[in-house]
């Protein structure tokens, strides 16, 4: 199934909304550096997901959910000033994680590397089992 072009013109213009909101209106001393990542619309319109990344420790992530969570109605008010829909579509702020799971895959990458230089290594001088021609030529 085809993404709705509409969901997806709404959904860069909430995240560029949100972003802007966040930037200039929030005063909550508990939001972090919050960065956000993507946004996602339903195909009724109706209901966008926001996905963000929260530079920082556990306890900063946990306290920028709160502050999001709380600043939900203020910028979903925010959003729907600035959109031309005739209904606003409700946020939901979810955190991303793509960037522990990219940092996780770098981990096994290097793992990888470094067993198959393991295994090189472990593998220089050495021949391969049996004769050096295995066919037998005839005479």
């Amino acid at each position: 199934m085809a993404e709705n072009p509409r969901a997806a013109r709404l959904a860069d213009r909430i995240k560029v909304l949100v972003a802007q909101a966040l930037e200039r209106g929030v005063k909550d001393p508990r939001l972090g550096f919050v960065t956000i990542t993507d946004v996602r619309v339903t195909g009724d319109l109706q209901h966008a997901t926001v996905f963000y990344t929260v530079y920082g420790s556990e306890e900063e992530r946990v306290e920028t959910g709160a502050a999001l969570k709380s600043a939900t109605g203020m910028l979903r008010s925010e959003v729907g000033r600035n959109l031309n829909v005739r209904l606003t579509p409700s946020l939901e702020f979810v955190l991303d994680a793509l960037p522990d799971t990219a940092g996780r895959i770098d981990d096994l990458l290097e793992r990888a590397r470094e067993e198959d230089a393991r295994l090189a290594a472990e593998r220089d001088g050495k021949g391969f089992a049996g004769e050096s021609n295995p066919y037998r030529e005839e005479d």
